[in-house]
């Protein structure tokens, strides 16, 4: 069973796959997640806060932290701020804030069930 991510203040919530970024679980289901280098950790654009479940997201890497710390300014740095496009998930719980997290108007809200 994968786990789940909910995404505050949009409130949707999606499954994410063992090895899988945040960002590229939420690309692959068709929800929008602000980015500009598409999850090569050069924009910055695609950080989050953790806000809920800190212990449901694997530690920050090397790669992560030393991107954030030589193109993220300081006053976004902090010990809950994630790149989504290098967090990953072990286990259900993780809760996120991210302005501009939205499913696409041609997909069905992730509350509602998926039919055909």
């Amino acid at each position: 069973m994968m786990p789940w991510v909910t995404v505050e203040p949009s409130g949707v919530r999606f499954e994410v796959r063992e090895g899988e970024s945040v960002a590229e679980a939420a690309w692959r289901q068709g929800y929008v997640w602000p980015t500009k280098c598409w999850g090569q950790a050069d924009c910055m654009s695609c950080f989050t806060k953790i806000v809920d479940g800190e212990l449901s997201a694997v530690p920050a890497g090397t790669e992560e932290l030393d991107a954030m710390r030589l193109k993220m300014v300081a006053r976004v740095r902090g010990p809950m701020v994630r790149l989504a496009c290098r967090l990953t998930v072990k286990k259900d719980g993780l809760v996120l804030h991210k302005q501009g997290v939205r499913v696409p108007e041609d997909v069905p809200n992730s509350n509602q069930a998926i039919t055909g």
